[in-house]
């Protein structure tokens, strides 16, 4: 097992590049024109897509009590979204930062215009890298790609750069309890196991998943308080479904931009993930912690 004290912890840069660097153009295909690789939130019924991704946004950043003037950190920005959001709705400076050689360089434009005396600046940098003070933390989408035996590190650096008061949001996939997914009469079959290592190594290399209550004793042995546990599950069924959908529509175009087979992967991982979400297996929580006393 790998030691979180021994040595200065090294970003998973290669894993996370294997996947977000494949191509741009490759994943616009599916994605909203917001490029919001995370599940979406249907807030209403009739919500487009995009319209559904920026929902999912506010719901995040409404949970961190922003102010303005804030500096707020997204761990894991992706191509920007969050950090543009945050910065012209919220009136926050915004560090976004991400491993993707694609994202750095696609968010950096994103936010390089925006109209606002804030800033919002993307580095190209780990979490592991970050020591600057900042005011709130939010992360999307990331937590999935640090591994079990870093999480311990990852909440103990967030909890050293956040004032007393100081709030975070992740939102992350989880896994439920083994006992209480059985008990739903869910049966695990050959088919879940081959699913799971082609996950690992075929779609993200070296990501990890977590069970719920680990993600909520992890933080709080590092200082935090678990305000809520958001689960957003079918929300996923219905984006998941949405980005296959889109990808079935530019199958001609997927298999020019990269191949047959990458095409063929791609279509297997995200109707293979709409499924295991739809009958309960996996789950994707949106945890609001505090670090004030309550009260």
């Amino acid at each position: 097992m790998e030691s979180v004290t021994a040595k200065k912890l090294e970003p998973y840069v290669d894993n996370v590049q294997a996947h977000y660097d494949l191509s741009d153009e490759f994943f616009e295909l599916f994605l909203d024109p917001s490029m919001t690789y995370s599940c979406a939130y249907f807030e209403r019924e009739d919500m487009t897509l995009e319209q559904a991704q920026t929902a999912k946004i506010d719901l995040a950043l409404g949970k961190l009590d922003l102010r303005p003037g804030m500096t707020l950190l997204d761990v894991g920005c992706g191509w920007g979204a969050l950090a543009t959001r945050a910065v012209e709705k919220y009136d926050v400076d915004v560090i976004g930062l991400t491993l993707s050689q694609n994202q750095f360089e696609h968010a950096g434009r994103a936010v390089k215009n925006l109209s606002s005396t804030r800033t919002a600046e993307i580095r190209l940098q780990g979490w592991e890298d970050f020591d600057q003070p900042v005011d709130r933390i939010v992360s999307i989408g990331a937590f999935e790609h640090f591994r079990r035996q870093r999480y311990s590190a990852f909440f103990d650096k967030c909890r050293s750069v956040l004032p007393d008061d100081g709030r975070m949001l992740l939102h992350t996939i989880v896994m439920r309890p083994l006992a209480e997914i059985m008990a739903s009469g869910v049966v695990f079959t050959r088919e879940d196991a081959h699913f799971v290592r082609f996950i690992m190594r075929e779609i993200f290399p070296g990501g990890q998943l977590a069970l719920s209550d680990m993600v909520a004793s992890k933080a709080t042995a590092s200082g935090f308080r678990v305000e809520r546990e958001h689960a957003l599950g079918p929300h996923y069924v219905r984006t998941l479904d949405a980005w296959t959908d889109r990808l079935v529509a530019a199958r001609e175009e997927a298999i020019e931009l990269s191949s047959v087979e990458n095409y063929d992967r791609y279509i297997h991982y995200l109707t293979g993930c709409s499924s295991r979400f739809e009958d309960g297996r996996i789950d994707v929580v949106q945890f609001s912690l505090g670090l004030a006393p309550p009260g």
